[in-house]
């Protein structure tokens, strides 16, 4: 059997939809299962040892480029790519009518959210088979059970993200333990305080565990500068790709960040995480595993950083 899934974004959608995958493996040793993501986010799946091949997308560059010849050479390299591949089942989890409209390049049935059960219904009219999951559950057990449903077995156990980090040599790391603080994220809303990351820092630092705080672009990395120069002992990290960051994750004592993917991803990776939630309701698409995670705050509610420190405690 041979497998396409579709979930092209976000960073923390694409990590949400890890354990599915390792369920398909569990249920079909053999399949052979293959993901179309967008290109920022094709380091994810690869992690996963079920994973076969990558077929990435660029609709986000895409949509800033139409008036480019070389968007349209890419666009058309990708639909002969979709429709020159002969797949048993295309399952686009993603629920979108952009999503959708990717799958049905594809020469295969079509498995989706039914129209009650996603934000575009007009999407699931796509779809050969549709399936009923609730908007009430967490996205991580929404994908489960549509891939469930769609290849026609039941969930037996819990999540299992089924990623191991690759080595990564940190020449730039000190020895000993340490936390990272996940402080960037796409939407000022959704920062926790600077003055609440610094008191943090400082109470960390006095536990004998040093922080290293990682930044992306130019803004973020000067915000994490900014910060370890006001944290005894901190480190703002050099710029590091997916794979590196997942090792620099999957190392620490600790992880805390705010709603960002790598927060998501520190989860999949079993590292201790506590998620910092000041703008949206983490219900839905909270930080959700078997290892220690705890969320807090929401909408409107800013994490003190006293209920950090407790639930850094809790983790042990």
């Amino acid at each position: 059997m041979r497998l396409l899934i579709v979930k092209t974004s976000s960073l923390g959608d694409v990590i949400h939809y890890l354990p599915a995958l390792s369920d398909i493996r569990r249920h079909f040793p053999q399949a052979r299962i293959d993901w179309c993501v967008e290109e920022s986010f094709a380091a994810i799946p690869p992690l996963h040892p079920a994973l076969g091949e990558i077929v990435p997308v660029a609709l986000r560059r895409w949509r800033k480029q139409l008036l480019q010849g070389k968007t349209w050479n890419e666009i058309g390299a990708l639909r002969q790519r979709l429709q020159a591949a002969r797949y048993d089942l295309v399952i686009d989890s993603q629920g979108l009518l952009k999503s959708a409209l990717l799958a049905r390049q594809v020469a295969a049935p079509h498995a989706g959210y039914d129209a009650e059960s996603i934000r575009e219904p007009l999407a699931s009219r796509l779809y050969e088979r549709r399936y009923r999951v609730s908007r009430d559950l967490h996205a991580v057990v929404r994908n489960r059970l549509l891939t469930a449903a769609a290849l026609g077995y039941n969930l037996d156990c819990g999540p299992d993200y089924g990623i191991t980090a690759p080595a990564a040599d940190f020449a730039w790391r000190p020895e000993g333990p340490y936390v990272v603080l996940l402080s960037a994220t796409s939407r000022d809303d959704k920062l926790w305080p600077e003055d609440h990351w610094i008191e943090l820092g400082h109470e960390l630092h006095r536990q004998g565990l040093r922080a290293l705080l990682p930044g992306g672009n130019p803004v973020e990395r000067e915000r994490a500068a900014r910060l370890a120069a006001a944290i005894p002992e901190a480190i703002a990290v050099p710029p590091q790709g997916i794979g590196e960051l997942a090792a620099l994750l999957a190392g620490a004592r600790a992880v805390v960040g705010v709603d960002t993917g790598l927060t998501h991803l520190a989860v999949a990776l079993d590292t201790p995480t506590v998620a910092l939630y000041t703008a949206t309701d983490p219900g839905l698409t909270g930080v959700y595993g078997r290892a220690f995670c705890r969320n807090l705050g929401g909408k409107g509610k800013t994490p003190a950083v006293k209920a950090v420190l407790g639930a850094l405690a809790e983790a042990g």
